[in-house]
């Protein structure tokens, strides 16, 4: 779990599930792993997997512009061939040179597109993933203060805050049972609760278009 998840994670909890503590002479505190809750959510698995498929949307986009930029670049070259070409006339080398320039123009405008195409992307998709880590963090922080309060507590900490907890206070299971009820029956789940990524950004890889003068 990022820094930032976990500091929103552990500020929301606290905030949300100070359960009149003062009022009470010994206040009774319990657990959650929010990271555990927040990798093992059915909407997580749902998430990410709409996440790697954009991302490979996106891929096969710019593989599909890098395609069409190396074709440019084998037609200037050609072109370059013609214009050093000692058996043409002066009026065909200076044609050829200048469908060669423009070709080159076309070739760092696809360059500038391929990167500005993978900006876009990289920023709509970050967008959405911190959009819905948020919205996570609330629901889950909701469902954990419902538990909570039922089992008489008046504080709920994230685990990863505190330095040593008896495991006899932890109510995470409890929290996982509670999120999977609304889980639809197709819903994807995750194999095991490993600890989400730090960021579902997506690592999309470009391709060089590098034409040789």
């Amino acid at each position: 779990m990022n820094n930032s998840l976990k500091s929103l994670a552990a500020f929301t909890a606290f905030a949300a599930l100070a359960l009149g503590a003062s009022a009470q002479p010994a206040p009774k505190v319990l657990v959650v792993d929010m990271s555990k809750l927040f990798a093992t959510h059915w909407k997580t698995a749902e998430h990410q997997a709409k996440l790697q498929s954009d991302q490979q949307k996106a891929q096969e986009e710019i593989e599909k512009m890098n395609k069409e930029g190396n074709a440019l670049v084998e037609e200037y070259k050609s072109l370059g061939e013609q214009a050093n070409n000692p058996a043409l006339s002066a009026d065909g080398k200076k044609k050829a040179q200048e469908e060669a320039q423009k070709k080159l123009e076309g070739i760092q405008g696809k360059q500038r597109a391929i990167q500005e195409f993978v900006e876009n992307a990289r920023n709509s998709m970050g967008q959405r993933d911190q959009n819905f880590r948020g919205m996570m963090v609330e629901d889950i922080t909701k469902v954990a203060s419902e538990i909570a309060k039922k089992k008489g507590a008046n504080m709920l900490f994230d685990k990863s805050a505190l330095l040593y907890f008896d495991g006899n206070f932890e109510v995470t299971d409890d929290v996982v049972k509670e999120l999977a009820k609304d889980r639809p029956a197709n819903a994807a789940v995750p194999a095991a609760p490993a600890a989400a990524p730090a960021s579902a950004t997506p690592a999309i890889s470009v391709p060089g278009i590098s034409p040789k003068k």
